[in-house]
């Protein structure tokens, strides 16, 4: 496993001989990328449709129908072909089946492969250029910026502010705060706050890094490497009916080989004993179960299409029917992966707005309108939900912005807890709009209301993100911004409770699957209330259940 967290930044940059200043030359980013190949997932070795088709035929159930339409063939001397045909039609459904479905699950690499952003900003001999991301190289310092996609496994060397979105690989919806620094070795992949990985968004601030790892080098190749690993145990219909189809053929051969000795020890006609004995073994087959087995799997696998599920491998649809219990990861599954703002809480109507003010304001997302008047956001999912419910409610952060642009800003950080930015006012004076963990904001606040506390519990329990607004107003600009005179003896706005929603039809599928005596069982690594209100929600946890944490 990869240690490049375990060691601070001078020791990744000699691990990897390259330069933070200059980056590598580019004679040596070419030899690099002779050595360690294109930044690129590795293209599945497809076989072709006849090694896939004579692949179906080596199964034990398929070889047991095949010599039964052989045999049927030779009693009847060809003249009763029916049933050889008719067994030979269910064989040939039965490969086009299998292979249909495997080819369509080979499309979840191909989405992976596409996960990938064209361009890169590397530095190469000294020179900050655009590079085709299929270029980079171990070694290659880049720099990421708010709305990049990470081309790349890579150490963090300098960040601000940085932010990046890792739902695709980890599921958690909220954006990772990153940062430079040394991790112990064994902390896991999901908390490796000094790594970016590959394919994540960028969400906010920007950071200079070296990557560490290209293709199939990345966390993102290891998946692709374990989708194309072929190594698959038998399922337990496949290792019965091989024990069947053993059992039969040893019986078949063991009883005819001793009528046709004994007819011959009784002086019978060889070519007749040897017709007998063949017409023992075509009657000893039993070639319908092998061929109602067949058509039960197609049926399934054609009733799990329609279903849109893809079930590669056939036999694999009666291990699915013998499923007893449902774990699935919260985030994107069982909820849309999307943060919406859902509720703000005040001490009185008319600060509703102010709330809202201060939550498009103190702000770094973009809101855009198209020309049906419907609009659109994009940044950090817990700043866009901020603004999406502000322009429900009205209150336009563009024209915020016109009217009180942003003249100064203290940026969010993890020890803070707090983002500030400081506005002029219309009519005179500047106003600091602060918005952060409502548990750290009412500590600085001079002025708020006793049942904001109990409130940012309450919604804290129904599974809500919870954000504080206050405000500060100030007769002119400070020449210096700091924390403990900018975001000291604030004045309580409001609450703002955000949810990532459950999927409308998750409910549904819950109630079937305990209709087909499956418990569905949820993972996360979102805080237990959250955890709990969300599965509550959805049915998955009941009166008498437990969460466990660990």
């Amino acid at each position: 496993m990869s240690t490049w967290h375990n060691r601070n930044a001078k020791e990744v940059l000699r691990a990897l001989d390259t330069d933070p200043r200059r980056g590598l030359t580019p004679a040596e980013a070419a030899r690099r990328l002779d050595k360690h190949g294109h930044n690129v997932l590795e293209e599945h070795q497809r076989e072709s449709l006849l090694k896939r088709f004579l692949r179906q035929m080596t199964d034990p159930m398929i070889l047991v129908l095949l010599a039964a339409a052989v045999l049927s063939l030779v009693v009847s001397g060809g003249e009763d072909w029916i049933e050889a045909v008719v067994i030979l039609v269910i064989v040939l459904v039965n490969a086009c089946i299998s292979i249909s479905q495997e080819d369509s699950a080979e499309k979840a690499l191909e989405a992976l492969r596409k996960m990938s952003a064209p361009l890169a900003k590397a530095l190469r001999g000294g020179a900050m250029v655009r590079v085709e991301t299929t270029l980079l190289v171990p070694g290659d310092i880049i720099l990421l910026e708010a709305g990049d996609l990470v081309p790349a496994d890579a150490r963090i060397l300098e960040s601000a502010n940085l932010r990046a979105d890792e739902a695709a690989m980890t599921g958690e919806s909220v954006p990772v705060e990153k940062e430079a620094g040394v991790l112990p070795a064994e902390t896991p992949l999901g908390d490796r706050r000094n790594m970016v990985i590959s394919a994540t968004v960028i969400t906010n601030g920007r950071a200079t890094c070296v990557v560490t790892g290209t293709g199939m080098d990345t966390e993102m190749g290891r998946i692709a490497g374990m989708l194309m690993d072929e190594e698959e145990p038998q399922t337990p219909l496949q290792r019965r009916m091989a024990e069947i189809s053993q059992s039969l053929s040893f019986l078949c051969l063991a009883v005819c080989a001793v009528m046709f000795g004994v007819g011959l020890l009784q002086r019978k006609d060889m070519l007749e004993m040897f017709m007998t004995a063949v017409s023992l073994a075509v009657a000893a087959i039993p070639e319908g179960l092998p061929a109602i087995v067949t058509i039960v799997l197609a049926m399934g696998v054609q009733r799990m299409v329609r279903r849109n599920a893809i079930v590669k491998k056939l036999p694999a649809v009666e291990t699915l029917g013998c499923t007893g219990v449902v774990c699935s990861d919260k985030t994107g599954t069982l909820t849309q992966n999307v943060m919406t703002a859902v509720e703000v809480w005040t001490a009185s109507p008319r600060e509703r707005t102010l709330a809202l003010t201060i939550g498009a304001l103190c702000n770094d997302s973009v809101l855009t309108y198209d020309r049906k008047g419907g609009f659109v956001t994009a940044g950090d999912p817990t700043e866009t939900a901020l603004v999406a419910l502000a322009a429900r409610e009205g209150v336009d952060k563009n024209k915020l912005e016109r009217e009180m642009p942003r003249r100064g800003e203290l940026s969010f950080d993890s020890e803070r807890k707090l983002m500030s930015t400081v506005h002029p006012l219309p009519g005179g004076g500047f106003r600091v709009m602060v918005k952060g963990a409502p548990d750290v904001l009412l500590r600085r606040c001079a002025t708020a209301p006793r049942a904001a506390a109990a409130a940012n519990e309450e919604m804290a329990s129904r599974a809500l993100r919870v954000l504080g607004t206050a405000y500060k107003d100030l007769p002119a600009l400070p020449a210096r911004l700091e924390s403990e005179a900018l975001e000291r003896g604030l004045t309580f706005a409001g609450l703002i409770g955000m949810i990532d929603p459950p999927r409308r039809e998750v409910k549904a599928a819950v109630a079937q699957c305990y209709a087909a005596g499956i418990r569905p069982v949820m993972i996360t690594g979102d805080h237990k209330l959250t955890a709990v209100a969300i599965a509550r929600e959805l049915d998955i946890f009941r009166d008498g259940d437990l969460a466990i944490t660990g």
